[in-house]
């Protein structure tokens, strides 16, 4: 049976294209959610550019017939702008004027049309539980829903026979009966914990090839490690075989705080570009999103402005520097290194419309953009460009995505079936003691 899908400002401004989202159903938008949506239409955000993208899919619409009677839609459905007269009840008429107004076309449209199902979609949680008060069907809208328990790890562990594992320490390499050879579905770059069934303490860390159809060894790191980090456990090792493989442009990490993210990205940056000469920069930008209450405008440059959000990561390449002795890195800090154009730091704001060739682009906090912005900052990538994006998407910031929406999250399920792309899912904290109690108990 089809259904009425009355949508919700914030739904629209968080993806215009929610309007072609609920295949041969009917799309009501209230006129309210047009009046909400002009007030952003010359805002520079990415809420900005949402508005307008709404505006001209409705003026498009417009065009091939009336939006009060409806116009059909490539999905099957239509789309209808509507408006009501009724009038809220007083016990109901508290709170935003707006969305008692919105709401109430939703309601109307069910008293009208009771030969189908009325559903109000918002992405605000305390308007849902109003329309449920008054008895009206509320979704939350998310085109790809996935629970935080269903996001891809990045590694699997497979119960094999202690030959397999043996042959995999003489030989480097093993083919995994238990594994499906032909499996297309297995993602490339994951990795595998071998584990004897017979003798769990029997065991092996490999990657899957996905050319090979075998199991093969992770990256050999030198003995003194790199910058002076070695890997403390599985996960960080998994992590930096991605971070060091130039095949691998896209590596998504994600963990909470404490687990190395961000200092083995760093590491690794400065490793390809200083030593190996991979790439011409280190550019690292995180999103500004402040904790707890702002402290308002900063004087100075874009680079002095930048310096406050960006001191996380001026701290771990101090780290880095103090734990690497050597001549070629002894005496130097930060300032130095942007000063050679090894080391730069970038707004997301401005790299709209550029193309950045050879450098290793680190986006720190990226839980915190959306899944277009995303896609904005990985279609800035040139000729031999990575881009290492890490969060943690328990820790959100931006009002506007949420733990399994966010660009993040996105990226995960969108390229782990690409062999360009590697994912690693991080849970063991090695920051401290202290930091990893915090991390699980508060």
């Amino acid at each position: 049976m089809r259904k009425n899908f009355v949508l919700d400002t914030n739904v629209l401004l968080h993806d215009p294209r929610a309007i072609f989202g609920f295949s041969d159903n009917d799309v009501v938008i209230p006129i309210y959610v047009i009046e909400e949506i002009d007030q952003f239409k010359r805002d520079l955000s990415e809420l900005g550019r949402n508005a307008r993208q709404v505006a001209r899919y409705l003026d498009q619409f417009r065009k091939e017939g009336n939006l009060g009677e409806g116009v059909t839609l490539q999905t099957g459905g239509t789309l209808r702008v509507l408006f009501s007269g009724r009038q809220m009840a007083g016990e109901h008429a508290n709170g935003a004027l707006m969305d008692n107004k919105i709401m109430s076309v939703a309601l109307d449209l069910r008293e009208r049309e009771k030969d189908r199902d009325t559903v109000f979609v918002t992405k605000d949680a305390n308007l849902r539980i109003r329309a449920d008060a008054l008895g009206l069907v509320a979704e939350d809208y998310d085109a790809e829903r996935v629970g935080l328990d269903e996001v891809y790890s990045g590694k699997s562990e497979v119960l094999v026979s202690g030959d397999v594992v043996d042959t995999f320490y003489a030989t480097g390499e093993a083919v995994v009966p238990e594994l499906d050879e032909n499996d297309e579905r297995r993602p490339p770059n994951e990795f595998l914990i071998l584990r004897d069934a017979a003798n769990p303490n029997h065991s092996a860390v490999a990657k899957w090839s996905s050319e090979k159809r075998r199991a093969v060894p992770l990256i050999r790191l030198p003995k003194e490690g790199i910058w002076g980090i070695r890997p403390r456990n599985k996960e960080q090792s998994f992590a930096m075989d991605l971070l060091l493989n130039d095949d691998v442009k896209l590596v998504t990490l994600v963990g909470k705080a404490g687990t190395g993210k961000t200092l083995m990205a760093i590491a690794a940056g400065l490793t390809k570009t200083m030593e190996e000469g991979v790439f011409h920069r280190l550019l690292v930008s995180r999103p500004v999103f402040p904790l707890g209450r702002d402290i308002g405008y900063l004087p100075g440059t874009v680079e002095e402005k930048l310096n406050p959000w960006m001191q996380p990561i001026f701290d771990n390449v101090e780290f880095l520097m103090n734990l690497s002795r050597s001549d070629k890195k002894a005496g130097r800090g930060y300032h130095e290194l942007m000063d050679l154009g090894v080391l730069a730091i970038e707004p997301l704001t401005y790299i709209r419309g550029r193309s950045i060739p050879n450098q290793f682009i680190i986006v720190d906090e990226a839980q915190n953009l959306t899944p277009h912005e995303v896609k904005t900052i990985i279609t800035r990538a040139g000729d031999g460009t990575k881009i290492i994006l890490t969060g943690d998407p328990y820790q959100i910031d931006n009002p506007y995505v949420d733990s399994t929406n966010n660009g993040l999250i996105h990226v995960v399920n969108r390229f782990k079936h690409e062999k360009v792309a590697g994912h690693v899912t991080m849970t063991k904290g090695e920051r401290s003691q202290l930091a990893e109690l915090a991390a699980n108990l508060l």
